[in-house]
């Protein structure tokens, strides 16, 4: 069951859902949705576990240390994927999350939960690139959009799935319930990896040294970012958001020169298409990752919801993002070049409408138009997510249609190696935004409103610089290779 399944027609999901290509879409797929829903449970719960084994003033750096974790696993994937073949390494790969979440679910304390947390997302990071650079393995090329379709589709379930279940456990005082009900989870994407993927890789490779210089200034420009992200003054912040540009800049000028990539050698070429295609997809995909950390928080304050009436809200653009996703990749040709152009404009639109009605608080012409305005906000929310659904998985299936052969499976996972870094940086970015704007207040509480209205501003640029890029000869280069 390890060959690829050729589709000599027009694909559509059941070519993707139905015999070996099933169980391959179930194990790929499991992968990435495993890591996503392992997010949204550790969050729903946390506060939890905070008035179990205390730790408040590390509350926040579980989430970072996830991601940066996640970030580095991404980084790694090639190499594990070259020596330990697509079985091995989605063994290598289980086996350090599962590690990870046992820590998790045996903390004392928060320094254990934390260590638990980086191993945690250090195997997650892998399993979900992973994925991606498996996609081009496993599927006939014309079911790649689909395929990545399926794997972005996964993090609108987990914003379901990932609250619903760790607040179930958080409910019932069973937090650490929640960390080993992802135990066999995790174990059934291993079995199911060695039943269907290849046993070694297609061409075995000598092991190459990691580009460890590029590795760490990544990872200390993302530790600055997020330092500065929650300054609590101005000094700190600007500190920490200056250090971060340095490093990123600094992590440039290192990869364009040395032996040792972390990504494909074309990325920072100029023009390049692959570089337009990595930051065209991040861009479209901050929209959603940034909007998604304060939402409920907004939904909260200025409108009254409860939290689990303001998670399910906000979990409306994820499932945009989900359906869209799912339309659209079966689009070729020109409704294709349509979709990915569409999709930013639909984001900003998204953004800018967000902007104008969330800030809006208090009653507004009684309960009617408290619905008109939860309408409005649900459609702008939709639209965003959708706006990203229509264009990320043409913009992956891009990446590997332009890398060339000896660089694709690095091409491959180092889509989730960009996307983790914007998501990182985009966190960061709203944070600061979101700290800036709502600290004018005489009582020195929050100004929401004013935060809500600058965060969604600041985060409308993103897509608005995604439309610019697209405009590029980069990006019209690659629409062409890719045709």
């Amino acid at each position: 069951m390890t060959g690829v399944r050729t589709v000599e027609r027009a694909p559509g999901w059941a070519d993707l859902l139905s015999g070996g290509n099933l169980v391959r879409s179930l194990a790929l797929s499991g992968g990435v949705a495993l890591h996503a829903v392992n997010l949204y449970i550790s969050t729903t719960i946390l506060p939890t576990v905070v008035r179990e084994i205390g730790g408040l003033d590390l509350y926040a750096w579980n989430t970072t240390l996830f991601v940066i974790a996640s970030i580095l696993g991404a980084a790694l994937s090639a190499p594990v994927l070259a020596q330990a073949g697509p079985r091995g390494g989605y063994g290598v790969a289980a086996a350090i999350f599962i590690a990870g979440t046992l820590a998790c679910a045996a903390a004392g304390s928060m320094p254990v939960m934390l260590a638990g947390r980086f191993v945690q997302g250090l195997g997650g990071g892998i399993l979900l690139a992973l994925a991606y650079a498996m996609v081009r393995r496993v599927y006939a090329e014309p079911l790649w959009p689909r395929a990545l379709a399926l794997l972005s589709s996964m993090w609108g379930i987990a914003t379901l799935l990932g609250p619903a279940v760790g607040g179930i456990f958080a409910e019932l005082g069973l937090w650490r319930g929640a960390f080993l009900a992802l135990v066999p989870f995790a174990a059934l994407i291993a079995a199911a990896a060695v039943l269907v993927l290849p046993r070694r890789p297609l061409e075995r490779k000598r092991a190459e040294p990691l580009p460890f210089v590029q590795l760490v200034l990544l990872t200390i420009a993302v530790f600055a970012a997020s330092w500065g992200g929650i300054g609590e003054t101005i000094v700190s912040t600007v500190a920490g958001m200056l250090a971060a540009l340095v490093l990123v800049a600094l992590f440039v000028v290192v990869e364009r020169k040395s032996a040792r990539k972390l990504l494909p050698a074309e990325t920072f070429r100029l023009p390049g298409a692959l570089g337009s295609l990595y930051a065209t997809s991040a861009l479209l995909a901050m929209t959603v990752t940034c909007t998604e950390i304060f939402l409920p928080l907004f939904l909260q304050e200025l409108h009254g919801r409860s939290p689990l009436q303001a998670g399910y809200i906000a979990a409306v653009m994820s499932a945009g993002w989900t359906a869209a996703a799912v339309l659209a990749s079966g689009f070729q040709g020109a409704r294709r070049t349509l979709a990915v152009r569409a999709g930013p404009v639909l984001s900003l639109a998204s953004m800018i409408a967000l902007a104008l009605a969330l800030p809006v608080a208090g009653p507004v012409a009684g309960a009617a138009g408290d619905v008109l305005r939860l309408a409005l906000i649900c459609a702008a929310l939709i639209a965003g997510g959708a706006g990203v659904g229509l264009a990320y998985p043409h913009l992956s299936a891009m990446v590997m249609h332009v890398a060339p052969p000896e660089e694709a499976d690095n091409a491959a996972s180092s889509i989730m190696t960009v996307q983790l870094c914007a998501t990182a940086f985009g966190a960061a970015i709203a944070g600061l935004a979101v700290n800036l704007a709502g600290g004018g207040t005489s009582s020195g509480g929050m100004d929401v409103a004013n935060a809500a209205r600058w965060l969604f501003a600041t985060v409308a640029l993103a897509p608005l610089a995604c439309i610019l890029a697209m405009r590029s000869l980069s990006f019209r280069q690659a629409l062409i290779r890719s045709a």
